[in-house]
């Protein structure tokens, strides 16, 4: 978990979501944290959330392999 103030935040978002990627980031204000960052991808492991096919084929290099099953699952999703 990061902790960045909310003025550090406005002057440098990019920082802010480059270190989101990598794991939580914390706003504060007045230092008590007000705002969470999360990536998309740790957003949707926390909410339960399948893979979706446009994701996996818009995915950075490095991150989730794109295979059979993932994008079977993605295009099929068990309902």
């Amino acid at each position: 978990m990061k902790l960045i103030t909310a003025r550090a935040f406005n002057q440098d978002v990019t920082a802010a979501k480059r270190l989101a990627l990598a794991e939580p980031v914390f706003v504060t204000d007045r230092g008590r944290p007000t705002h969470v960052l999360l990536s998309i991808a740790a957003y949707r492991r926390m909410a339960g959330e399948e893979d979706i096919v446009t994701d996996l084929l818009a995915a950075e290099p490095g991150a989730a392999a794109l295979d059979a099953a993932h994008l079977a699952a993605a295009m099929h999703p068990a309902g």
